[in-house]
């Protein structure tokens, strides 16, 4: 309890650096919160253009339906295949008009090809496991052609690395950005309380006694600093979903766990500050 009494002192000593310190934190986290939450709503518009990730064979005029609908029981019982369903010719066609709308007079009177087509499980959507599951569909003697958009499924998971490696790139710059400004703090903080500390050495407290006040001052910071930052990302999605377009915000595991990232942001800039000032003082 007095280290927590002598960390909000601290606080009360130096109110522009302690805000400083809050603010630099909670928009470190806010930048970093506004490209989580696009890449939020990339990734949940990436996962329902995956759920349209499908595999389609065609099979060769004067196979029989019999034999279609066996290679289609066999196809689904792949380890990575969701279900295999046999579309007739019939089926195709039927299929193409309604896809088509207006232009269905197009296909009047025309014959398309039976097909076999085979949708994945959730985590079995990238591109080397598509080519894999084709490349086995293909292996039937009566299948003509596989087409599963090899080239859109490519772009699709480049796109999700190219987010998720940004994504991790700007957290870390943030952090140390933030660890960096509070660092400062904390060595002002130090710096100030110079005589107080030695005269406290000299009573006998040691090092982790002097050292704990600071850290739950740097503790308190990250979480005033996260919990801006949320109440920041908050207000920006409202704006966006007034204005712009219907967004999906963080769940409460991921709010949680932004706000715990300012505290760790925290407790590591306060930590290292503190046991290098700590040295000079």
């Amino acid at each position: 309890m007095r280290s927590l009494r002598d960390a909000l002192i601290t606080f009360r000593r130096t109110p522009l650096l302690s805000a400083l310190s809050v603010t630099t934190i909670a928009f470190s986290l806010f930048a970093f919160g506004l490209f989580g939450l696009v890449a939020l709503n990339i990734r949940e518009a990436l996962d329902r253009l995956e759920d349209r990730v499908e595999i389609r064979a065609f099979v060769a005029d004067g196979t029989a339906p019999e034999s279609i609908g066996q290679a289609a029981g066999d196809i689904a019982h792949y380890p990575e295949v969701l279900n295999a369903t046999m579309v007739t010719q019939e089926q195709a066609l039927a299929r193409a008009q309604k896809e088509l709308g207006d232009f269905r007079d197009v296909f009047e009177g025309a014959v398309l090809p039976a097909s076999i087509d085979v949708r994945l499980k959730p985590g079995m959507r990238n591109p080397a496991t598509v080519k894999r599951v084709a490349a086995r569909v293909k292996a039937f003697p009566f299948v003509d052609d596989v087409r599963f958009g090899e080239e859109w499924i490519e772009k699709l998971y480049r796109l999700r690395n190219i987010a998720g490696i940004a994504g991790v790139v700007l957290g870390l710059t943030f952090a140390a950005v933030s660890c960096i400004i509070i660092g400062a703090t904390i060595r002002m903080a130090v710096l100030s309380r110079a005589k107080e500390i030695a005269i406290m050495r000299l009573v006998g407290a040691t090092d982790g006694y002097i050292r704990r006040p600071f850290i739950i001052e740097g503790l308190l910071q990250g979480v005033l600093g996260g919990l801006l930052a949320l109440l920041l990302t908050y207000f920006a999605r409202s704006l966006i979903n007034r204005y712009v377009i219907e967004t999906i915000f963080f769940d409460r595991r991921v709010a949680l766990l932004g706000i715990l990232f300012g505290v760790v942001i925290g407790f590591m800039g306060s930590v290292f500050s503190v046991g290098r000032h700590l040295r000079r003082v």
